[in-house]
């Protein structure tokens, strides 16, 4: 039987998510980023072999055990593709294909994930794009591609399948593609998000959404108790 390890990196706590500064405090902010946590993990447990999250924040591998995965700390000074690669390089030798999901997708369960990873049966690489050009999920063979995350990483890991000569498909979903940075992101899931932890959370914190003709699509407000 094929084995998929499905690798997660997290950042520290203390950074989480600091563009969303002007609506959410910072305890607020690391509030949602254990559950959109929660909610990837979730997402993955039953359909893959193992959950590993890589970080260099004990903070978080302490959250991310009490979850039931598998902990890896990230070594030396090194930028998020080192990371994951110390992360595959860890998975290589006990299964035949990893996925890499960023911490930032609660909508995923949403996304129908086991038909993602039924797709890499067909493929070398399954891909599925972000909003804003990077890439939210890939899965491929252990050491076949070199990681590209960073700025449009969607189109650098279609240009390493066509020069690795991979063949690959693009997994389009509009649940897949929202990760969270902006308020308006914080809408979507408040919209979307329904039996997540992530919208529950926001719920708790008095968030809602109200139509905006603005430059933002969405408008978040805090309704007053």
């Amino acid at each position: 039987m094929n084995k998929t390890f499905a690798i997660i990196p997290v950042s520290r706590f203390s950074h989480a998510k600091t563009r969303l500064s002007p609506t959410l405090s910072p305890s607020e902010r690391e509030g949602l980023l254990k559950a959109m946590l929660m909610d990837v993990t979730d997402s993955l447990k039953n359909i893959v072999s193992e959950v590993v999250v890589i970080s260099s924040d004990e903070d978080v591998l302490d959250f991310a055990y009490d979850l039931g995965v598998k902990i890896l700390q990230e070594k030396g000074q090194t930028d998020l593709n080192g990371a994951l690669q110390q992360a595959v390089d860890w998975c290589a030798g006990d299964c035949q294909k990893i996925i890499i999901t960023p911490s930032d997708i609660p909508l995923l369960s949403l996304a129908n994930p086991e038909n993602l990873i039924a797709e890499s049966e067909k493929y070398d690489m399954v891909i599925a794009p972000a909003k804003g050009g990077g890439t939210n999920a890939i899965i491929f063979k252990p050491n076949n591609i070199n990681l590209k995350f960073g700025d449009c990483s969607f189109f650098e890991h279609l240009s390493e399948a066509n020069n690795n000569g991979l063949s690959f498909q693009i997994y389009d979903s509009f649940y897949l593609s929202l990760d969270v940075n902006t308020a308006e992101d914080l809408g979507e899931i408040i919209l979307h998000g329904n039996g997540t932890n992530t919208q529950k959370y926001l719920k708790k914190l008095n968030l809602m959404v109200k139509p905006y003709r603005g430059s933002d699509r969405l408008e978040i407000v805090r309704e007053i108790q």
